[in-house]
């Protein structure tokens, strides 16, 4: 039995992946779920950059302006359609093939 290849990240991929965290006040296991992550692998990014100085740590791309009332109720429409659609999703891979025909 062969193992799984061990992945590789870029390190601008790191740095916008903790970027998120930092940014969105969101917890380490909600955004690497989100990326397809484990939450061990974006817990050692964030404490690395925590842990760097702060003339070399971590530095937004972009300027934190506020959020508008429009933008952040957009946010919890969009995060509410996906769980939903995630939880559609695991439901069509647990249920029988001949359901699945039928709902594709």
């Amino acid at each position: 039995m062969q193992g799984r290849e061990r992945r590789s990240f870029t390190e601008d991929y790191k740095r916008q992946a903790v970027e998120l965290v930092m940014s969105s006040g969101r917890s380490v296991p909600s955004v690497a779920k989100e990326l397809g992550l484990r939450d061990s692998v974006l817990r050692r990014w964030v404490d690395k950059v925590r842990q760097e100085p702060t003339s070399a740590a971590w530095r937004p791309t972009t300027q934190a302006t506020p959020m508008s009332a429009d933008q952040a109720a957009e946010i919890a429409r969009l995060r509410q359609e996906n769980e939903r659609l995630r939880m559609e999703r695991d439901i069509l891979k647990n249920c029988p093939a001949q359901w699945r025909a039928c709902a594709a």
